[in-house]
Order: structure tokens, then sequence, then C-alpha cells
């Protein structure tokens, strides 16, 4: 090759060093094409939500026939607001009767929410950084209690803590309590309440806390113990602050569905010291005449758990921007 002449370059295809837009690669989509994949989705909660819930409001501010059931009105300005000032009354009211039973309800589920954190967060840190080769075998034994209906587990329950059921049999045994005077478990105890909440929600927590928790990359604890930090402090700076996320996940997961539970209450006590908010609203649902109360309480309750979401969904945006 003669001298100072140029060296051709390689033929073939040279890698680029940086990825192409479409616009840069000549792929061009219109402005639907994307957007579109969210359509089904769309439709889906359309569907599924916005019109059952507009049948709400439709009875929560419509009348009853003459046989005092429910007859929406879907006209929004023939709704009358009767029925939800009676209800309002009946909880902020001077004679508000309802009103222990929301904060009993409130009590109930932050009372199981903390113990579901807990345990939960001990079982997922445990499957997630010292599982080993049973990960696996226990993510089976956890995921498992889906296969069952929760009506049937809290069944079990019940036989377990009948007057002669194993739980009574096995304190008399080990002589906790006398032989002839079994805990009445299954008749009004918030203690039964909370921890049946609890059985039945907690792997709703595990499981998104041991996503995450087996997703925080090795090198971040390695290098707090590098700098000299113990194993109680790399987990109180490294590991909680960056699993706040999917604790915030978890606690909305599983107190969304406890405030409007009702089948562990009825099941588990089916007393009114005891009742929750599901149980007023399956009560005015099942009682003649009183379907616009049901709705109206549905309402109220959607109102109140709007506040946990947003702070969720605040909480999930802020992490998002910091990253």
């Amino acid at each position: 090759m003669p001298e100072g002449e140029a060296t051709p370059a390689p033929k073939g295809r040279r890698r680029p060093d940086r990825e192409e837009s479409p616009e840069e690669s000549g792929v061009w989509y219109p402005r639907w094409f994307w957007p579109s994949f969210a359509s089904p989705g769309i439709v889906w909660l359309l569907v599924l939500f916005v019109l059952p819930f507009y049948v709400i409001l439709a009875i929560a501010f419509g009348t009853v026939d003459l046989f005092r059931n429910p007859l929406p009105v879907w006209q929004p300005w023939w709704w009358t607001k009767s029925y939800l000032l009676d209800v309002l009354t009946k909880i902020f009211g001077a004679q508000a009767f309802l009103r222990p039973t929301y904060y009993r309800t409130l009590v109930y589920v932050i009372i199981a929410s903390a113990i579901c954190l807990l345990i939960g967060y001990a079982v997922a840190y445990y499957v997630a950084r010292h599982a080993g080769k049973r990960k696996t075998l226990i993510l089976i034994l956890l995921i498992s209690p889906f296969w069952i209906s929760y009506l049937m587990r809290m069944l079990a329950w019940v036989n377990l803590l009948e007057s002669d059921g194993y739980v009574n049999r096995t304190l008399q045994f080990l002589h906790l309590i006398p032989a002839n005077h079994p805990i009445a478990w299954l008749e009004g105890k918030p203690v039964t309440v909370i921890l049946g909440l609890v059985y039945g929600y907690i792997p709703y927590m595990i499981l998104p806390l041991y996503g995450f928790l087996d997703r925080i990359q090795s090198s971040l604890l390695e290098a707090g113990r590098d700098l000299g930090a113990s194993p109680a402090s790399t987990f109180w700076r490294v590991t909680l602050p960056l699993s706040k996320p999917a604790i915030y996940a978890g606690l909305v997961i599983v107190s969304l569905p406890m405030f409007g539970d009702y089948y562990t209450n009825n099941l588990l006590s089916g007393s009114p010291k005891t009742t929750m908010i599901g149980n007023l609203i399956d009560d005015s649902v099942g009682s003649y005449g009183q379907g616009p109360q049901g709705a109206v309480l549905v309402i109220i309750l959607m109102i109140l758990l709007l506040v946990p979401m947003l702070y969720y969904m605040r909480s999930t945006l802020r992490a998002q921007e910091l990253k």
C-alpha cells in the first residue's frame, strides 16, 4: 500500500456506540400506536369498575320502591342526599352509634397490618438472604394457601378454636388454663378477629417484600460492611431504607381489603362487640330496605381508603424521581 494513503475501513456494519432512536433508525410509529396497547385494560376498567361504581352512586343517591327495594336513579340531576345525610348523622352526629365501628375497624386493621409487617418482613428477609437451596420449597409453602378458599381456611380455624378444639386442648395440656374453663375464642374476642385477619392476609405481605429484598444487590450490603458497619447497622442503614417501597406496597395490599373484610368477623366472632365496616355493609345489603344505606357506606369507605392510596402513589412517584 502506498505510503500516506488512508487505510480502508473494514467492511460490514459498524456497531453504533449508542442506541438509535426510532426517528434516527427510520422507524416511525403513529402517536396512537403505543397508547393503543393500554386500550384493553382501559375498556376492562370502564366495564368492571366505572360502571358498577356508577350503579352504587345511583343507588346511594336514589330511592326505594313500594316494597323497600333499592330503586337506582340514573340521572344525576334527580339524585337525593337524604340517605347520605342519614348515614353521616349515624357516624358523626350527636347519637352516632356507627362511630365505634369505624374506630374499631381502624384499630383492628392497624394492629393486624403491623403484625403482618413484623412477621412478613422476617420471613421474607430469611427467604431472600438465608434460605439457600430451600428457597423454592419455602416459596411454594407460602403460595400454597392461595390454592385453598379463604372461607375454608377460616372454617378450619373455627374447628381449632372451639371450646373442645385443639387450641384449648393444647393450653389445658400445658396447664396454661384450667381444665374445666376453656377460653371462648369464638365469642366476641377482638384478639381472635385480629389474628384471623393476620392469618388470612399475611401471604400478601410476604410475597412483595420477598420480591423486593431478593433484588437488592449484595454489593450494597458488602459496601456497608467494608465501611465498618455491623450487620445490624447495615440492615438499618441500607436494607431497611431500600425496602421502603416494598413495605408501603405490602401495607396497601394488606390493609385495604381488611377494611372491607366481613367473612373473618362473621366466622370467628359473629358478635356486635367486634363488628367492622365490612359487616355494616354486608348487613345493610342483606337487610330489607337498607340497600341505599349500604351503597352510602361503600362510598364512604372508598373515600377513606383514598387517603392511604394517594400517599402510596405519592411515595412511589417520589422514589422514582430520586432514581
